[in-house]
C-alpha cells in the first residue's frame, strides 16, 4: 500500500526540472505503463477529476459527475486509506478517509473488465476565527445578531453566526475554511459592515469594500514537481527528466529530499503507473527522470492524453502536475493528420454580440418601434451576415483568435418590454436572451442556413464556433410557456412577495423578470426532455462545436448531467474533438465547481479569478501577492491543465477601460451612468493598463476570452453600455490602433507558445508590484514578468530562475531578440515574457 503523509512533518523542499547540463545529478526514476493485452479503448475520453477529500469527514459524490455518462456499472472497493460506500442503485459514491490519513492515494475501480483508478488527495482541515465586540457601553443595550457572510460560505447571510462562547462580551466563530484568498464581511443585525480587526481590504464590485482574507495550508514550505524534457527509448517508450531541489520554511537552501518511489503518484490518463528508481537506488530518489511507454503501447488511449504526478515528503504534498501528451512527445510539438492536434486548451475565445458586431445585410435592420425605447437599449444592425464577411476577410485569423462565441441566435420578441428594477427602462430583445421560439434563428440576424455558413466558413479557416444556449427561461410569448405552463415556476411565493432577481436564496427558481419565467426541471420530465432535445439541434443542424451556457446556477445540476448525457450518446461519436461546454455562474469555488466535471459542463468562466485581477490591476496599492494566492487557489480547484474561462471584459460587466480611465469611481450606479454619462478613454495610460492585464491573461493557464472591443480598447459602463456597436478600419482612433497592435501581437505570443496554453505555473515571485511566474512544457520554459507599478525594475535571471532548470539562455518572445545581459528591465506599468533555452 502507498504510504501517506506523517502529520508531524515540517521540512519544505522544492521539486524542479533540471537541465541537461547537470545531468550528472541525476539518478533514473521510471515511470512504466504495462496496460493489460485486452486493454479496451478509454471510455472515459480524458483524464478524470482528481478526488480531494478533507481528513474526518464522508463526502457524497455523484458517480456521473466523477466519470461522465457511460454505459455500465464501475465497481468500487474500500482501501487502507479510504472507506467506500457504492450505492449503485442511487448512482453515488461515499468516500471517508480513514482516521489520522491525509495526502495523496489512489482509489481503484473497474469498469467494464478493466482496471482504472482515481487521484485522491486527503486535506488536512484549515480553520479561521472570526471575531466582533459589539458596543455594549449603552445600558440595556441589546446583544446585536452578528453572521459572517462570503466568498467561503456563498455571501450565505444567516448561515455562520458569532456567538459570545467565552461570555467575555466578544463574539465568534470558528469555521473550517479551505486555504485561499476570500473577501467577506459581517452582518450587524441585518447590516453589512467591515471586519474592524482585519485592516486588509479591498473594493467589490458594488463600489464599497470587503476585508480580505488569506487562508494558508496547514503545513509550511513548499513541494513541487515539475517536467523538463522528453527523449525516446526502444524498451520504455519516452522519459520524463525532472530533478530535485530543496528550500525550508524560509527560504534558505536545504539538502535534496531523498524521495522513495511511493511518495511518488503517477497516471497515463486514468491508469496508475509503476514508479521504480535507478537501480542501487530503489529506495531513495534524489533527483530522477521517469518514462511512459509511447502511444502505440497506450492501446486503450485514442488521441491526446494526460500524464499526471504528484508527490509527497515529509509532511507537505506537490500541486498535481499534468502534461498533454500524443504518443511519446508533449502536446503542441506534433502534427496530427497534417494539422497541429487541437485540445481545449488551445482555445482563445473571442466573445460576439451578435447585433453589435458587424452590419452585413442592412436589408434585415427591424429595429423595435416604441415611443420610450433608446438606441443604447434597441437593435444597431448587427447580423450573422456581418460575421460571416469578417471570417472570410481574415479578421478573426489576423487577431489570432481561434474561438468564435456567438451570443443567442433564437427569435426575440418584436417588441419592447420594461425592465422591472427602477427606472424602469424599455429594452428590446438584441441580445438575444429573451427567446420566443425554440428552433428558430432571429429573422434580424438571418436563417438557420447563413448560421450554417457562418460555422462552415469558421472551420475551413481553423475557428471553432460556440453557441450561446438559454436554458434557464423563456420569453412569455414562447409556445412552450403557452402550452406547457406546468414546466416552470411560478413568480409569486408563498408569502406573497416576488421571485424577482432573488439570485442566491432563490437561485434554482427565481425569474429575471416578469415576462421571463424559469423552467421548473426538477418538477417536469417533460421541460428536461424537451429543453436538452433543443440543445442537441443546434448543434447537430448547425455544427457548432459547443455551447456557451448562460445562468448556470439557476439551473438544477439534473439538467446538465441530462443535457451532457445526451450530447454523449447522440453526438460525440460525429465528433472530432469533444463538446466544449461553458457556463456562466457568478459564486464561490464550491458552487461553481459543482458544475464542472465530466457528467455536467467541460468550465464555467473564472469571475474569482477575475475578481481579484481587477481589483489588483486597478488598484495601485493591491499586491501581487494576493492575485498570486488566488491562482493557487483556481489551479488547487480546477487542476493544472483546467479550462476555466477567464476574462477582461464581459457582457454582464463594466469594460476594463471605463474602471482603469476613472470613470466609474467607488459608489456609483455604474448602470446609470452609462445612460447619463458615457465613459471616454481621456488617459492614455489606461490603453497600457489594459494591455498590461491583457498580456496576464493570455499567459495564464485556462482559456483567455476576448469580448468585442477589448481588441481597440473599447470603453463603457455597465449593461447596456458596454455592448457598443464595434468599429473598424477608419473609424479606430490612432491609439486604439497601437492597441490593437499590441493584443493581436500578444495573442499570436500564445498561439505561437505551447507552454504559455499546456505548462505548468509556477510563481517565482509575486511582491508589491511585481508578478514573476514560470509556464514550462517538457520541451519549453516561459518566464513572464508583470510590473505594475510607476517605477521601472530590474530582475536578474540568475537569480529569479531556479538554477536547477539549467537553462542557456533568452530570447524575448516578443521582439525575437537575444538576451545577453542576465539582468531583465521591465518598465513601468509593462512587462516581460522570456523565451528560456535549454
Amino acid at each position: 500500500m502507498r504510504r501517506l503523509l506523517p502529520r508531524d512533518g515540517r521540512a519544505a523542499f522544492l521539486l524542479s526540472p533540471i537541465g541537461f547540463a547537470s545531468m550528472r545529478l541525476v539518478l533514473l526514476l521510471l515511470v512504466l505503463v504495462a496496460p493489460s493485452a485486452s486493454a479496451q479503448p478509454d471510455p472515459f475520453g480524458r483524464a478524470l477529476p482528481i478526488v480531494r477529500l478533507t481528513e474526518g469527514q464522508t463526502d457524497t459524490l455523484v458517480v456521473a459527475d466523477l466519470l461522465g455518462p457511460i454505459e455500465g456499472t464501475p465497481h468500487f472497493a474500500s482501501t487502507e486509506q479510504v472507506s467506500v460506500a457504492h450505492e449503485e442503485a442511487a448512482g453515488t459514491l461515499s468516500l471517508t478517509p480513514r482516521e489520522g490519513i491525509s495526502g495523496i492515494t489512489t482509489l481503484p475501480f473497474t469498469f467494464d473488465g478493466e482496471a482504472y483508478a482515481l487521484a485522491i488527495e486527503i486535506r488536512v482541515p484549515t480553520t479561521h476565527t472570526f471575531t466582533f465586540t459589539p458596543d455594549l457601553s449603552t445600558p440595556d443595550a441589546p446583544m446585536p445578531e452578528v453572521f459572517v457572510i462570503g466568498g467561503f460560505n456563498d455571501w450565505a447571510r444567516g448561515l455562520d453566526q458569532l456567538t459570545d462562547s467565552e461570555g467575555d462580551g466578544t463574539l465568534r466563530a470558528t469555521l473550517a475554511i479551505e486555504p485561499g484568498r476570500y473577501e467577506y464581511k459581517f452582518t450587524v443585525d441585518g447590516e453589512e459592515v467591515l471586519d474592524l480587526t482585519n485592516p486588509d481590504s479591498v473594493l467589490n464590485p458594488f463600489g464599497a469594500y470587503n476585508n480580505l482574507l488569506t487562508v494558508r495550508p496547514a503545513a509550511e514550505g513548499a513541494l513541487r514537481i515539475h517536467p523538463l524534457s522528453t527523449g525516446r527509448l526502444a524498451t520504455f517508450g519516452f522519459l520524463l527528466y525532472a530533478a530535485a531541489t530543496a528550500t525550508r520554511p524560509d527560504g534558505r537552501a536545504a539538502p535534496p529530499p531523498r524521495l522513495r518511489p511511493d511518495d511518488i503518484i503517477a497516471f497515463a490518463n486514468n491508469r496508475p503507473v509503476q514508479v521504480s528508481c535507478e537501480r542501487g537506488h530503489e529506495e531513495n530518489c534524489i533527483a530522477g527522470r521517469f518514462s511512459v511507454s509511447d502511444i502505440g503501447e497506450l492501446s486503450y488511449i485514442s488521441g491526446p492524453y494526460t500524464v499526471r504526478l504528484a508527490a509527497q515528503h515529509n509532511g507537505l504534498v506537490s500541486p498535481w502536475v499534468e502534461v498533454l501528451m500524443i504518443g511519446d512527445r508533449s502536446l503542441g510539438m506534433n502534427q496530427v493528420d497534417g494539422g497541429t492536434a487541437f485540445v481545449w486548451q488551445d482555445a482563445i475565445l473571442y466573445q460576439i454580440m451578435i447585433d453589435r458586431f458587424a452590419n452585413g445585410d442592412p436589408s434585415r435592420d427591424a429595429p423595435v418601434r416604441h415611443p420610450e425605447i433608446e438606441p443604447p437599449a434597441n437593435y444597431h444592425g448587427g447580423d450573422l451576415q456581418g460575421i460571416l464577411d469578417k471570417i472570410e476577410e481574415g479578421y478573426f485569423t489576423d487577431l489570432g483568435v481561434n474561438v468564435l462565441w456567438l451570443s443567442p441566435v433564437y427569435a426575440n420578441p418584436q417588441t419592447a418590454y420594461q425592465e422591472f428594477p427602477p427606472p424602469h427602462r424599455y429594452y428590446s430583445g438584441y441580445h438575444g436572451y429573451w427567446p420566443v421560439e425554440p428552433r428558430a434563428v432571429d429573422p434580424r440576424f438571418g436563417d438557420l442556413a447563413l448560421l450554417r455558413r457562418v460555422v462552415s466558413a469558421a472551420h475551413e479557416r481553423g475557428l471553432k464556433v460556440l453557441l450561446d444556449f438559454v436554458a434557464n427561461h423563456t420569453h412569455e410569448n414562447h409556445p412552450y410557456f403557452r402550452e406547457h405552463r406546468d414546466w416552470f415556476g411560478t413568480l409569486e411565493l408563498p408569502n406573497g412577495s416576488l421571485n424577482l432577481r432573488r439570485w442566491d436564496d432563490y437561485r434554482l427558481t427565481t425569474w429575471f423578470e416578469p415576462y421571463l419565467p424559469s423552467f421548473d426541471f426538477e418538477g417536469s420530465q417533460g421541460a428536461l426532455e424537451q429543453v436538452t432535445a433543443d440543445a442537441v439541434w443546434w448543434l447537430r443542424e448547425t455544427g457548432a462545436d459547443g455551447f456557451r451556457h448562460d445562468a448556470v446556477k439557476h439551473i438544477p445540476n439534473t439538467f446538465w448531467r441530462r443535457l451532457t448525457e445526451r450530447l454523449h450518446q447522440e453526438l460525440a461519436s460525429e465528433r472530432a474533438i469533444p463538446i466544449y461546454q461553458i457556463g456562466e455562474t457568478f459564486g464561490s469555488y464550491d458552487l461553481i465547481s459543482s458544475y464542472v466535471n465530466p457528467g455536467q459542463l467541460t468550465a464555467q468562466f473564472n469571475f474569482n479569478l477575475y475578481d481579484a485581477a481587477l481589483a489588483t490591476f486597478l488598484n495601485d496599492d493591491s499586491d501581487f501577492a494576493n492575485l498570486a494566492t488566488e491562482m493557487e487557489k483556481t489551479l488547487a480547484v480546477y487542476g493544472p491543465l483546467h479550462v476555466m474561462g477567464n476574462l477582461m471584459d464581459s457582457h454582464d460587466k463594466p469594460r476594463f477601460l471605463a474602471l482603469a480611465d476613472g470613470d466609474l469611481p467607488p459608489g456609483t450606479d455604474d448602470k446609470e451612468l452609462g445612460w447619463t454619462d458615457p465613459p471616454v478613454v481621456d488617459d492614455p495610460a489606461s490603453y497600457r493598463r489594459a494591455e498590461l492585464y491583457l498580456a496576464y491573461l493570455l499567459t495564464i493557464p485556462g482559456v483567455p476570452t476576448i469580448y468585442y472591443g477589448d481588441e481597440i480598447g473599447m470603453t463603457g459602463a455597465n449593461d447596456p453600455d458596454n455592448r457598443r456597436m464595434m468599429r473598424f478600419g477608419e473609424d479606430i482612433t490612432p491609439a486604439e490602433q497601437r492597441m490593437n497592435a499590441a493584443v493581436r501581437r500578444l495573442i499570436h505570443l500564445r498561439r505561437d507558445h505551447p507552454a504559455l496554453r499546456h505548462g505548468t505555473f509556477e510563481t517565482l515571485r509575486a511582491e508589491g508590484a511585481l508578478w514573476a511566474y514560470l509556464r514550462a512544457t517538457p520541451q519549453a520554459a516561459m518566464l513572464v514578468v508583470l510590473n505594475k507599478g510607476d517605477q521601472d525594475q530590474t530582475l536578474t535571471l540568475d537569480g529569479l530562475v531556479p538554477t536547477v532548470h539549467g537553462f542557456s539562455g533568452a530570447t524575448d518572445a516578443l521582439t525575437k531578440t537575444v538576451l545577453a545581459d542576465p539582468r531583465l528591465a521591465i518598465p513601468a506599468g509593462g512587462y516581460r515574457v522570456v523565451a528560456l533555452r535549454r
